[in-house]
């Protein structure tokens, strides 16, 4: 098996590691209650992502009633791990259409996620930055605390 063949066969999912889910894989059936009880997404949530193309295979009972699968739980933990990353919906629709277009796709799919992770970390940054004004006016006000009112100036 080549590098590239044991790639394919990898599903592209959002953890690193196995989720534990709430019912084995074969009867993994959960209605969109269900989905909002374990995400936290509304229901209108979850129905705008399907709209979109976000979430566009999600099974239907013989009544119409959606179904979600632990797959599609896998999917919407790595959706909310985009949305934490501040992308765009609009490419997050774009990364769901590159996926289901095929393996063909993965130089795209790792330029998409490798320019979030130059924001996120460009982000992160920033965020270091005001840290370290917060932790100066802290330390500032911890340390004119200490100093009897008498001997300030």
């Amino acid at each position: 098996m080549t590098v590239m063949e044991s790639i394919s066969a990898r599903t592209d999912t959002c953890a690193s590691a196995p989720t534990a889910h709430p019912r084995p894989e074969g009867q993994d059936r959960y209605t969109i209650s269900e989905v909002v009880a374990f995400s936290g997404l509304t229901a209108h949530t979850l129905r705008w992502y399907e709209r979109i193309g976000l979430m566009p295979h999600v099974d239907r009972s013989h009544t119409g009633q959606r179904r979600f699968s632990n797959r599609d739980l896998d999917w919407l933990a790595f959706v909310g791990k985009l949305r934490l990353t501040g992308m765009p919906v609009a490419d997050m629709v774009r990364y769901a259409e590159l996926l289901r277009e095929g393996d063909h796709t993965f130089a795209e799919r790792q330029e998409l996620l490798e320019a979030t992770r130059r924001d996120v970390r460009a982000r992160i940054a920033e965020l270091q930055g005001t840290l370290a004004v917060l932790d100066y006016k802290i330390d500032f006000y911890g340390g004119a605390r200490a100093v009897p009112e008498s001997e300030r100036v």
